[in-house]
C-alpha cells in the first residue's frame, strides 16, 4: 500500500476556464487522490491568465549571491521564489495542459522559466546539470485536436517530461487525450486512464 500523499501542487494551463478536457480530467484526478489521502493538501495553480516573461532584472537577480542580494532583487524574484516553493513542498504535481501549436500554451511555458533556477531547482557540477527536485511523482495531463502525444510533432509532451526531468522529476507519468479533433472518443479513454491511475 503506498504513502498518504502530503501536498499536491495542480497546475493549469488551459486557456479555457469552461469546457476545458484538461481542466475536467485534472480535477477528476485530483480530487480522486485526495479522496484516497484525505489530509492531503492541494496547491491550485491557475497559470493560464499569464506570468511575468524573465527580464533582464530577473536574470541578474538569479545570477547574484542571494546574500549579496538588493530589495529591488528580492522583489524581482518573489513571484519566482513562490512558484519554487510550491513546486519543492509539493509529493505529486498534476499539470494539466493542452496543446497549442505543437507545444506547450506561453503561458506554461513562463511558469517553467519561473521554476527552473540554478541552486533552487537545478545545479550545476562537473558532470553537468543536476536536478535537485528528487522523489516527486508528477502527471501530466494534456490534451490535443491533432497532434498525436508522444510522435514526432508532440513538442508539449516530450517537453514536459524533459524539463521535470532536468530538475530532478523523473517518475512522470502522461495521461493524453489527443487528438479529439480525429477521434472523440480519445477523451473518455483518457478518463479511464485518470480513474484507473488514480485508483
Amino acid at each position: 500500500m503506498s504513502a498518504p500523499l502530503k501536498t499536491i501542487l495542480h497546475i493549469n494551463a488551459s486557456a479555457r476556464a469552461t469546457g476545458s478536457v484538461t481542466r475536467d480530467l485534472g480535477q477528476t484526478f485530483v480530487t480522486r487522490l485526495v479522496a484516497k489521502s484525505p489530509d492531503a493538501e492541494v496547491i491550485a495553480r491557475d497559470v493560464s491568465q499569464g506570468l511575468p516573461f524573465l527580464s533582464e532584472e530577473w536574470i541578474g537577480a538569479t545570477f547574484t549571491d542571494p546574500a549579496a542580494r538588493s530589495a529591488e532583487q528580492k522583489e524581482a524574484l518573489a513571484l519566482s521564489d513562490t512558484l519554487v516553493g510550491e513546486l519543492k513542498a509539493a509529493d505529486t504535481i498534476v499539470i494539466g495542459t493542452p496543446v497549442y501549436n505543437f507545444s506547450v500554451p506561453a503561458a506554461l511555458k513562463a511558469w517553467i522559466d519561473m521554476i527552473a533556477r540554478a541552486r533552487e531547482t537545478f545545479q550545476y557540477t562537473e558532470n553537468g546539470a543536476v536536478g535537485l527536485l528528487q522523489g516527486k511523482k508528477a502527471y501530466i495531463i494534456i490534451a490535443s485536436g491533432g497532434t498525436k502525444v508522444g510522435s514526432e510533432i508532440d513538442f508539449a509532451g516530450t517537453y514536459l517530461k524533459h524539463i521535470l526531468g532536468f530538475i530532478g522529476i523523473s517518475d512522470v507519468t502522461i495521461i493524453a487525450a489527443d487528438q479529439l479533433m480525429i477521434d472523440p472518443d480519445n477523451r473518455d479513454a483518457a478518463l479511464a486512464q485518470t480513474l484507473e491511475l488514480a485508483a
